[in-house]
């Protein structure tokens, strides 16, 4: 697999983050895998509300707000995954109020990569994009 840290993400390598050392980066990011089955769990999981669009992703793993992960991802009945290069941008922790699932927010890239899996979600879910209904992060 190669090095996501200087792959076409246009927001650059994180030079200051948690996945850097001396401004290197040196760890390679966490590889997730998520598999959403309905309309209904794609909307609990969708986070329309960061720029590039993003998706929650249940996980008991500890990580820090930056952090890099590269993101496989199984949309209802698309035969292709989605692959994503994207960085965690909400931490749920384990306990959480209202019983909230443990997890992480993965932000995705500005790249075309972020943009047409933004783009796919939107189309599935249609006007379920309005709804109130609570998801697993708002």
């Amino acid at each position: 697999m190669a090095d996501l840290s200087t792959g076409p993400n246009t927001s650059g390598p994180n030079t200051s983050g948690p996945n850097t050392v001396g401004g290197v980066s040196g760890i390679r990011p966490s590889v997730l895998s998520l598999a959403i089955k309905d309309k209904s769990g794609l909307h609990s999981a969708y986070m329309p509300f960061l720029a590039n669009g993003g998706l929650f992703v249940p996980t008991n793993k500890s990580y820090q707000l930056g952090d890099e992960v590269y993101l496989i991802l199984s949309l209802m009945e698309d035969a292709g995954k989605y692959p994503v290069a994207g960085r965690v941008a909400w931490i749920t922790p384990a306990g959480a109020n209202n019983s909230k699932v443990q997890g992480i927010g993965v932000h995705f890239p500005a790249d075309e990569s972020g943009q047409r899996t933004k783009a796919r979600i939107e189309e599935l879910l249609g006007t379920a994009l309005s709804s109130n209904r609570t998801t697993h992060t708002l």
